[in-house]
């Protein structure tokens, strides 16, 4: 992609992308054509959406079936007061395209079953898992990995958070159920166990940086890695996570 390719709006927009030698034009233009799925627009979905929009990712699919409560305002940045009882999606949507009025923003006001999932991520190029339940995920999971589409996780309760990157093209990469062997009596949301606010935040950006060095080939994703956060402390740890080749998901 050269200079001429890229509007002298774009080029000012982005312009402190543009200066990066390893993204440039090819990382921009790579953005731009980009389609990514973000399931929960909740306290992760919600900056991650406003870096995915704000970096000039072309199309953001939003996957939400609540509305805004007023105890979500705590964490969920991208909704007001105003939006209290409208859906998160239309909410966040309204916030994106008041951030870039370029991004194409499609609003899914549904849970996703099995068969959704499916259809919907065979014609994207990443999605962002920023659910609050186990249940979501494992079908999340399980359509990245049938349509080889790469995954961005997290999850974060209380002070605690996790990050990690499942990309199924790489013969190496596990996947999340290599991560999490049974899916029963497993319950983490924020509901029943609290969290504090700016954690989820923290988190929800690192999750726009991984879908942006994935959909760019810039840098190293984690993949086979699980980054953990003890916000008590302020401590990372990474932990190294093989592919599980008895998975019943993504094993040989």
């Amino acid at each position: 992609m050269s200079q001429s390719d890229l509007s002298d709006r774009q080029l000012l927009r982005y312009s402190r992308q543009l200066l990066l030698e390893d993204f440039g034009f090819a990382g921009q233009q790579a953005l731009l054509r980009a389609r990514v799925l973000i399931v929960g627009l909740g306290g992760l979905g919600c900056p991650a959406a406003m870096y995915l929009a704000s970096s000039g990712v072309g199309c953001l699919v939003l996957a939400d079936p609540d509305r805004v409560d007023l105890s979500n305002l705590q964490r969920q940045v991208a909704h007001t007061e105003a939006d209290i009882g409208t859906s998160k999606v239309h909410s966040v949507r309204a916030t994106l395209l008041a951030l870039n009025r370029d991004v194409e923003v499609e609003a899914l006001v549904s849970r996703l079953d099995d068969a959704q999932l499916a259809d919907i991520v065979r014609g994207v190029d990443l999605v962002v898992d920023a659910c609050d339940n186990f249940a979501t995920r494992f079908a999340l999971n399980r359509a990245c990995v049938r349509h080889r589409v790469p995954l961005v996780h997290a999850a974060a309760v209380r002070f605690e958070a996790q990050l990690s990157v499942f990309d199924s093209r790489r013969p190496e990469s596990p996947c999340y159920r290599c991560l999490y062997r049974d899916d029963r009596e497993l319950d983490d949301s924020c509901a029943s166990n609290g969290v504090i606010a700016p954690l989820v935040g923290m988190i929800g950006a690192a999750q726009a940086l991984e879908a942006i060095k994935v959909l760019s080939g810039v840098g190293e994703p984690l993949v086979g890695r699980l980054l953990m956060l003890d916000g008590r402390l302020m401590q990372w740890h990474s932990l190294a996570l093989p592919r599980r080749r008895d998975c019943p998901v993504c094993g040989a």
